[in-house]
């Protein structure tokens, strides 16, 4: 029986109009920062969590919007579903400095969006869901 992932995800843009997308450790596709809720987490709490974790930056709850949920199939995770909360934020290099990665992740990149369309290693909530909003 295929699994199903309840995860949170942030949508995190730059005053250029680029996205934040990470890649983790072992894996090939790019996705935005986030991760798995614990039990009886709340999302928004998980994606603050997340991104405390994998980036190092502390912020508080106004500093997301909520975009809903998505449903579809997990990137890394053969025959697994997931539902993500996503989340938008936008990146203050006055505030929050340089994006630095850590946690259980690769590597972190700034993209712009056109051109991020057109590679073929971004997970399908990335693909067919975050970056078509930002055209």
């Amino acid at each position: 029986m295929p699994d199903h992932l309840n995860i949170a995800a942030v949508r995190i843009t730059d005053l250029q109009g680029r996205i934040y997308t990470v890649r983790k450790s072992g894996t090939r596709a790019w996705m935005q920062p986030g991760g798995k809720l614990e039990p009886g987490e709340d999302p928004a709490a998980a994606a603050l969590r997340e991104l405390s974790e994998e980036l190092g930056v502390h912020w508080g709850p106004e500093r997301l919007e909520s975009l809903g949920t998505w449903e579809g199939p997990a990137a890394n995770e053969p025959e697994t579903s997931l539902t993500a909360h996503l989340f938008a934020a936008v990146w203050d290099p006055v505030l929050d400095g340089a994006a630095q990665v850590g946690a259980e992740l690769a590597e972190g990149a700034w993209m712009v969006p056109h051109d991020a369309l057109l590679r073929d290693d971004l997970a399908p909530l990335l693909r067919e869901h975050v970056l078509p909003t930002l055209l």
